[in-house]
């Protein structure tokens, strides 16, 4: 199977998973895992791109909690909420400069996650329990980055060529025949 047909069964299969999981199971926004699952892949895929896209994601995840924090506080208004993002979003650009951290639109990815997970809910950043926002929206990026990498994996399954079998692996060539005795002729000359 070619790669780009192994990642479409892959990811359509854990895609229909991972909506499964998050309606049933896990109560976090599929939007959100489907986001960082994309960053996954943004940032490389494999067994590095994971760490980083988890990182990015958790670390505009950070910055949005911290806006939205300084945005709730007494008298801040829609200036304040304004002036808020705009750090924040500073911000998201100067973390880009960790190693860990390369790429800006995987750090915006868990920024709006964030963001959108918290007018989702109607809960602020500060609610208390398992329900809150932050928590929620890192969870499901969490999520998105393990299915990035299964969706990866399963898709590296579906091309790899099975080994023959003895079946229908192919007959050895015939051995080279000896070559023929030199005739009476040919021996006395």
């Amino acid at each position: 199977m070619s790669e780009k047909n192994a990642l479409a069964v892959s990811i359509g299969v854990l895609g229909a998973v991972a909506v499964l999981l998050t309606g049933a199971l896990l109560t976090v926004p599929v939007w959100v895992v489907f986001l960082a699952w994309a960053s996954f892949f943004v940032l490389g895929g494999g067994t590095g791109g994971l760490p980083r896209s988890v990182a990015s994601n958790l670390a505009g995840l950070l910055i949005a909690a911290l806006a939205l924090l300084a945005s709730g506080a007494p008298g801040m208004g829609l200036v304040g909420t304004a002036v808020a993002v705009g750090v924040g979003s500073a911000a998201m650009v100067q973390a880009s400069r960790l190693r860990l951290l390369p790429v800006i639109p995987a750090i915006v990815v868990g920024f709006a996650s964030t963001v959108g997970t918290v007018a989702v809910t109607g809960r602020a950043v500060t609610f208390a329990g398992v329900a809150n926002p932050v928590l929620v929206a890192a969870v499901a990026l969490v999520l998105g980055g393990v299915f990035g990498i299964a969706s990866e994996t399963l898709a590296g399954v579906l091309t790899r060529s099975p080994a023959p079998s003895p079946a229908s692996a192919p007959a050895p060539a015939p051995a080279p025949s000896p070559a023929p005795a030199p005739s009476p002729k040919e021996r006395s000359a």
